[in-house]
């Protein structure tokens, strides 16, 4: 049965930070012999149908960005950029969280009323003994992980043990790979279906070459991952990697912003 327009949405990516001292050595596994710059783009996204306006991910702060190395250059609020789309952070009725590391889960206390959905595994994940070692918890940041369980004594988290339909049009797909409960979005725009990967993929050269990413709890996971949302995204047209400032290039931009552009349109050539 064909989906209505009220499962039909607009998509947005939003750029709130970037990291020009990168390289390739530092995405990809195996490395590559010819190493050469491979800079980092930080978004989250909007999506949004007549009845229903989701958040995926929600940044990180200015102040975690004090904290962390000065490569990172955060550039805005991702939580004030939605004014950009003529919205307020009280209008935001859902918000997925793909996994809590620091860049995707910060900016909780930002969102009034918004609904938390996350996975069962990434909680456990990232609040039980594994984060005992401090490689495992170096992306994480402790006070986004203490206010989402916060929200969850205060009723406002979600959780989900695997794939599911978060609303007509909207499915929460469980990856696993990058951490243990990290999850991807697939949404219905007027173009199709179109999968958002997350930190499933950091990069399309990632998932289509199929090379990790350095940071990997559990390796063949993150390479059938690709292969999972490659198949479902029907071509790479379809499938949007987590932190690629090739985003920014290949789709058309928002007026008035050249940080957000606009994922529901066809990919420019």
């Amino acid at each position: 049965m064909p989906l209505d327009a009220d499962a039909t949405y607009t998509v947005h990516a939003i750029r709130y930070a970037h990291m020009a001292e990168r390289r390739r050595h530092d995405n990809l596994v195996p490395a590559d012999a010819h190493d050469g710059p491979m800079p980092m783009d930080f978004f989250v996204w909007l999506l949004r149908s007549p009845a229903r306006t989701v958040l995926v991910d929600t940044g990180f702060s200015q102040a975690t960005a004090r904290v962390r190395d000065r490569e990172r250059v955060w550039q805005r609020c991702p939580i004030d950029a939605l004014a950009k789309l003529d919205l307020a952070p009280g209008d935001i009725d859902d918000v997925v969280i793909t996994h809590l590391h620091y860049d995707h889960a910060g900016n909780l206390g930002k969102l009034p009323r918004a609904r938390l959905h996350v996975q069962d595994a990434e909680v456990d994940y990232a609040t039980g003994r594994c984060m005992c070692h401090p490689t495992m918890r170096h992306a994480y940041h402790v006070d986004d992980v203490a206010d989402l369980v916060r929200l969850v004594y205060k009723d406002r988290v979600v959780f989900h043990d695997g794939d599911a339909v978060l609303a007509p049009g909207i499915e929460l797909l469980l990856i696993g790979g990058h951490t243990k409960g990290l999850q991807s979005v697939r949404v219905h725009t007027a173009r199709g279906w179109v999968v958002l990967a997350s930190d499933a993929a950091h990069y399309y050269e990632n998932a289509e070459a199929g090379r990790l990413f350095p940071i990997v709890y559990d390796v063949p996971r993150m390479l059938e991952g690709h292969r999972r949302l490659l198949a479902l995204a029907g071509s790479v047209d379809h499938f949007v990697p987590g932190h690629d400032p090739l985003v920014l290039k290949r789709y058309p931009r928002l007026a008035g912003d050249d940080g957000i552009v606009e994922l529901h349109r066809a990919p420019m050539r």
